[in-house]
Order: C-alpha cells, then structure tokens, then sequence
C-alpha cells in the first residue's frame, strides 16, 4: 500500500479530535463513578491503606462504546465487515456489563472465567478468530479449527493479565494507553484502518480516567476497566491478523505487553510448581513483590510503561527486519524481563521476603 495515500486516509487531525472528545466525556464519567461511591477496601494483598472508590474503569468503556457506536453508524474507511463489527460491539458491552458486575459482587474466579470465555466466544461467533500464523523461517501455518481454540485462550489469557496486574496506580491505565497509541500508528501505516481507529477509541477513554488513577489514586479502575481494556487489546490483536489489506503478526499485541504478560505467566507457573492454589488471591506478582521490597510504587508503574514502550519498539523493528533477523529482535522484551525478574528476586531476598 501506498504510505503517502494510507497516511492520507487516516484523518489523523479529526481522529484526534475524537480521541481528545471521548477524553474529556470519560473523564466526566469518571467524576460521577468517585461521587456515587463504590468502594474498594484496604486488605493485607493490596498496596493501598485507604477506603478508595473504584469502578472508574466505566468512563473508559463508556467513551470507547459511544466512539465505536459513531464508528459504526459514520466510519467509512475503518470498517469492518458488518458480521465482525456486530461482533465488536455485542463482545465489548459483555464484557463491560459482566466485569462491572464483578466489581459490584466480587464473583468468583470460576464464575468470572466462564464469563470471559462468554464474552470470547461472541467474538469468535461473529468470526472474529486467528486463522493462521506467520512463522519466522517457515512461512504461514494455517490453524484450521484450532485457530479458534487458540483466540478464545488469547483472549481469556490477556483479559486477565490485565486484570491481575492492575494493582498500582497508573500501572495498567499507563500500559493500555502506550499500547494503544503503537497499535493505532502500526496498524494504520500498515492499512490496519479499524483497529487504528479503535485503538484511538480506546486510548481517548484512558487518557480521560489516567489523571484521576496517577501518581495519586484519587479512584481505581477496577475489573470493569482493567478487564475491558485486556480484553479489547487482545481483541484488537486477533483483528490485526485477520481483517486488514495487510496483515500484521500475531504477536503485536504480546510485544507490547509483554512486561504484563511475563509477569503473569511467571507468577502462575511458579505458584504451580510451588503447589498453591492459582484461583486464590495473593501478592506474589513480580510488581507486587517489587513495591514489597521497597521499590517506589510510581517507579515500578513507570517501568512498566517503560517495558510498553519497548515493546512497541520491538514491534516496529520486527515488522521492519528481514524474517531471518526477527527472532533475535522478538527476543529482546524477553530478555529485559529476565534481567527485571533477577532484580526483583535480589530485591526480595535483601528485604527478608523469602515467600512471596
């Protein structure tokens, strides 16, 4: 595609003034969800020592609705087909309605699981699912049916990464929105026009709730927010590979999450090999043993927007390298979150926390 004639396209200047509106709207939602009052309570698993309210995460799913909605009655370029629109929009108010409810009544994990692969499953429905993978030195593979096995687990696995990492302030708002902004800028140089839109979507909904969560958490996201917003950029991922005039990687959306990720796949598989319960809540999470340790908790959120930014870096030079040298660059986030993962550990044992 032509890059002068895609930038063309892109409408960046009304974009972002769509973008600045849905700020402006979530952040006025949000002022409403902090005087309406649904608290989130101090426990010994949580960094704040405060009665906070939360559920903030309302104005965000509210702008992104409202902008998707216009999307879809006064988008013209970015579009998509009518089945996998409806299937956007059905998947996104699930999740919103569901996640708000586990705010409100604290649902069980298994409860909340099963309602996630509810949520997942509309969007495969409406035909929104992986059907093949681009592999270094190997070409395409198609996945058949087990594509559709694979995207209900990337979507489940990625709505809760979100979920479990959100638990300081500015952290998971921080990542979404660093994650936003790459997808938005890969996606629509590469002819990704809906998810570029979307991407903005979302990203004006976080930039209005932000301010309110960081560097003082005047109100928390809560699951409707750290939910919704996993799960919308795990969503985002699947349509980059599936429904663009030029297809982007299966692994845009892990790179630039990939300090969320890691953190999640490393805290479960070593709360498995130590025999602990994994649907029982605890502090164990790298960020979370970090601040236990005596990090800054800013700091630790400041890092992890910094591993966002390395990951939409790693993106970008993916998506430009030759397929022999892309290996080696997907390496890269991994490699830093090893070097994180050694510093926590030191950090742990200096300050006496032998059980995380």
């Amino acid at each position: 595609m032509n890059l002068s004639a895609s930038l063309a396209e892109l409408a960046l200047p009304r974009h972002l003034a769509l973008m600045a509106g849905l700020a402006i709207f979530s952040a006025i939602v949000v002022r409403v969800m902090i005087s309406l009052g649904v608290l989130d309570h101090p426990d010994p698993r949580k960094a704040h020592t405060q009665t906070t309210p939360k559920s903030g995460g309302v104005g965000i799913v509210c702008a992104f609705l409202l902008g998707v909605l216009l999307l879809y009655r006064y988008g013209q370029v970015s579009r998509l087909a009518e089945p996998y629109f409806i299937g956007v929009i059905a998947a996104a108010s699930l999740m919103a309605a569901i996640s708000l409810l586990d705010d409100l009544f604290d649902v069980s994990f298994l409860v909340k699981l099963f309602a996630q692969l509810a949520c997942a499953g509309v969007a495969v429905a409406s035909g929104l699912w992986v059907h093949g993978l681009a592999l270094p030195y190997y070409g395409t593979v198609d996945l058949g049916a087990a594509g559709i096995a694979v995207t209900l687990a990337f979507l489940v696995f990625v709505t809760n990464a979100m979920n479990f990492i959100d638990g300081l302030n500015g952290l998971a708002s921080g990542v979404t929105l660093i994650a936003c902004l790459f997808l938005a800028g890969i996606a629509g140089l590469h002819g990704g026009f809906f998810v570029y839109t979307a991407s903005l979507l979302l990203a004006g909904g976080v930039l209005g709730f932000l301010p309110f969560n960081f560097p003082r958490g005047r109100i928390f996201m809560g699951d409707v927010g750290s939910q919704f917003c996993g799960f919308m950029l795990a969503l985002f991922g699947v349509a980059a590979t599936r429904f663009q005039g030029v297809p982007l990687s299966f692994l845009l959306v892990p790179f630039l999450l990939s300090g969320v990720l890691y953190d999640v796949a490393f805290t479960l598989i070593r709360r498995l090999l130590a025999g602990e319960n994994i649907a029982r809540a605890h502090n164990g999470h790298l960020y979370q043993v970090a601040r236990r340790a005596g990090m800054d908790a800013r700091a630790v959120a400041l890092l992890h927007w910094g591993f966002a930014v390395l990951g939409g870096m790693t993106t970008l030079a993916f998506l430009a390298a030759p397929p022999p040298l892309r290996p080696a660059i997907g390496l890269l986030p991994l490699a830093v979150q090893l070097v994180w993962t050694r510093h926590v550990i030191r950090r742990a044992r200096a300050a006496g926390l032998e059980r995380w």
